[in-house]
């Protein structure tokens, strides 16, 4: 088994963006130090590499991504892998199963994973870095565990393989059958009437809490910033009024659930919010991050999406927040 140094250091003795490829020109300097302390490790790996595989259509169970493997003799394998933002499952939610068929699949020979950058597209709110180098906590044959996301510029991916890099989804994606699309909408609820969740991966969220502790926290909210997760690391009291107040000031302007992220992250930036309350906001409004309940609509049993956000969102004591609402055509009513 292979700690995270391990697993980053070394090699084994291992909305659509226009189609366009990288630069092929390696740049003559790189700062890995501005991205931290994954990227430049991951950085101190770079040489030139052949890629040897380019499958725009790879599937891991039910994900489909393009996959491009670079490799050179006595080098670390890399894997940069594509997928658009409307896509499911994504490539963050089974970046684990993901990455192990890659490497069973296309390095089983290195004692490593490869390591694996990905782009889902378009990117977030605007000038969000769309490629993330993922590195896992842990590793054994064919297995990873922990995954962590750091931003890694295309400079920086050019860098690492040495050459161009893809950036879309390819000409030989085979997009699925148009579905048809439920009416949606966003509404504010108050988070007793949402199921407990039952996150997975972080350890300050899993391992569920008792049902006094929610009340304990609505009489002592906390507005406290922690360090153990991304989603312990700002004041979600601060975000859900942004959100309420954004979403009182759309239905006022007819904005409709499709324009609410872009509209959302304006009003955020006029509102003075700070990168991280940016980025939180705007997940509560892109649909295809946003929370949303599973069951009717009186009667939560469980998550679609969300439930991370959830249930820090209960450790601070929160109230009230927004979540996503779908019609389907022909449904009955709740």
């Amino acid at each position: 088994m292979y700690g995270l140094t391990e697993a980053i250091g070394g090699h084994d003795g291992g909305m659509n963006d226009a189609p366009r490829d990288t630069p092929s020109a390696r740049p003559e300097t790189a700062d890995p130090g501005l991205s931290g302390e994954a990227v430049a490790g991951v950085l101190r790996l770079a040489a030139s590499r052949e890629r040897t595989v380019d499958d725009h259509m790879f599937r891991a169970g039910r994900t489909s991504f393009r996959l491009q493997l670079f490799t050179a003799p006595g080098q670390r394998a890399v894997v940069v892998v594509t997928q658009d933002l409307d896509e499911a499952p994504s490539l963050t939610n089974t970046a684990e199963s993901c990455a192990e068929a890659v490497w069973r699949q296309h390095c089983p020979d290195q004692g490593l994973p490869p390591v694996w950058i990905e782009r889902q597209f378009p990117g977030a709110f605007d000038g969000e870095p769309e490629f993330r180098l993922v590195t896992f906590g842990e590793t054994e044959p064919y297995q990873v565990h922990d995954p962590h996301w750091d931003a890694i510029s295309a400079e920086q991916v050019v860098h690492l393989v040495g050459g161009p890099v893809a950036e879309d989804r390819g000409e030989g994606y085979v997009p699925p059958e148009p579905e048809v699309m439920p009416e949606e909408w966003f509404e504010a609820v108050g988070l007793w009437r949402l199921a407990q969740p039952s996150p997975f991966r972080e350890k300050c969220l899993s391992g569920g809490r008792p049902w006094w502790l929610r009340w304990v926290r609505l009489a002592f909210p906390r507005h406290d910033e922690r360090s153990c997760c991304w989603y312990h690391s700002g004041d979600w009291h601060r975000v859900n009024c942004l959100a309420l107040d954004a979403l009182s000031r759309a239905r006022h302007e007819g904005v409709t659930a499709k324009d609410m992220a872009r509209y959302a992250d304006k009003y955020a930036v006029a509102a003075g919010a700070s990168d991280w309350e940016r980025e939180a906001l705007f997940s509560v409004f892109r649909r295809s991050d946003a929370l949303q309940p599973s069951g009717s609509r009186y009667l939560s049993r469980g998550y679609i999406n969300g439930q991370h956000r959830v249930q820090a969102m209960l450790d601070a004591g929160v109230r009230r927040t927004v979540v996503l609402r779908a019609t389907w055509p022909d449904s009955p009513a709740d």
